[in-house]
């Protein structure tokens, strides 16, 4: 096999514990907790990389654990909850679907501040730039496309009642709730005014698609929340990320995916900027007829929820410039997002217009 360059994430220590995690407070919960218990000292490093929920890796000099949070400051309603995304993956992880184990969930807020949950560290690599991609062959880049659009298919296959999630959401009417509710995440968070908001969501609830295939949602699936092996990137160790899971329509997945997806022969997503515009990853129409193949379903119309997914995506953003601009954020990478707000709502009105 052809020689792939090992891809380390970026870490960065995280503030004082006094202003963030509070160590000792936290060794003595999840000694209390995690098998075997922890040792006498814990470090905390602030994985850099997610714009949203703080994420840690906790380590006690023997083992290592990721711990995940809300954001700091403002938190909208029904945003970043940690009880729901520890629920989904404790499911899945029975399924045997590809997520890191759940071991601790905690909502006493004399802890750490806040609810959060811990899990196992996934020993693997990201991509989240184009110049980690180009570490790839093109072979293993097609191979990870296939892999990666396979992973999807056999989330939206699983039982919802049989991983005892069919109360996690309701499929019926998921899309205009959704609507509903993104509006209000943007008016609750919005930086300034703009006029293509409005367009945009005019033209979205104009055309809103009728459910067709309801079940398990991720919510946030792309390229840069999947864990890969590091000797074989076209093999995917865990789904990264469920903030957002739900129960309902499956091709709002599918829409995020797809505007994630870059190409060369077309504007970039302003987050992945070119990631997947490289030789061998699969085009977004082979991403589709593999995904169809899969499901056994014919390819679906996915403009609408491309779309959706560019203005999805530009809310959470613009909720993320604005926690930025009060000084609620940590670690780096937060001094431009509020720049890729517009580019996302002018592609999502292109995508929208005849």
């Amino acid at each position: 096999m052809t020689e792939f360059v090992e891809i380390q994430p970026r870490l960065a220590e995280i503030p004082p514990p006094a202003s963030d995690l509070h160590l000792p407070r936290l060794r003595r919960f999840l000694d209390t907790r995690l098998p075997g218990g922890v040792g006498a000292t814990l470090a905390a490093r602030l994985i850099a990389g997610g714009r949203s929920n703080p994420t840690y890796e906790i380590d006690d000099g023997r083992n290592t654990w990721i711990l995940r949070r809300p954001p700091f400051g403002l938190v909208l309603p029904t945003a970043h909850d940690m009880k729901r995304e520890y629920r989904v993956l404790s499911a899945l992880a029975a399924q045997g679907y590809p997520v890191p184990t759940p071991l601790a969930y905690c909502e006493d807020l004399s802890i750490a501040g806040c609810a959060f949950y811990v899990m196992e560290k996934v020993d693997g690599i990201t991509l989240r730039t184009q110049q980690q991609a180009a570490a790839l062959t093109p072979a293993q880049r097609t191979g990870l496309s296939g892999a990666l659009i396979r992973t999807l298919a056999e989330l939206h296959q699983i039982d919802a009642a049989a991983a005892q999630l069919d109360d996690f959401g309701r499929p019926r009417g998921y899309l205009n709730r959704q609507l509903e509710r993104w509006k209000k995440q943007w008016d609750a968070s919005c930086t300034r005014p703009r006029d293509s908001i409005s367009k945009v969501l005019e033209k979205l609830g104009a055309a809103v698609p009728p459910l067709r295939y309801p079940g398990i949602v991720h919510g946030d699936y792309k390229v840069d929340n999947l864990m890969l092996d590091r000797q074989d990137p076209t093999r995917i160790l865990g789904v990264l990320d469920w903030e957002m899971s739900t129960h309902g329509d499956t091709l709002a997945d599918l829409g995020i995916l797809l505007s994630f997806w870059d190409e060369p022969d077309r504007p970039f997503n302003p987050i992945t900027a070119g990631t997947t515009a490289l030789a061998g990853f699969l085009s977004t129409a082979d991403l589709l007829e593999r995904y169809a193949a899969c499901r056994r379903i014919d390819p679906p119309e996915i403009d609408w929820y491309i779309a959706f997914a560019d203005f999805k995506i530009a809310v959470i953003l613009e909720g993320i410039h604005a926690r930025h601009l009060k000084g609620h954020t940590r670690g780096a990478d937060f001094d431009n997002v509020g720049e890729m707000v517009d580019p996302l709502l002018a592609r999502a009105l292109r995508r929208l217009s005849p």
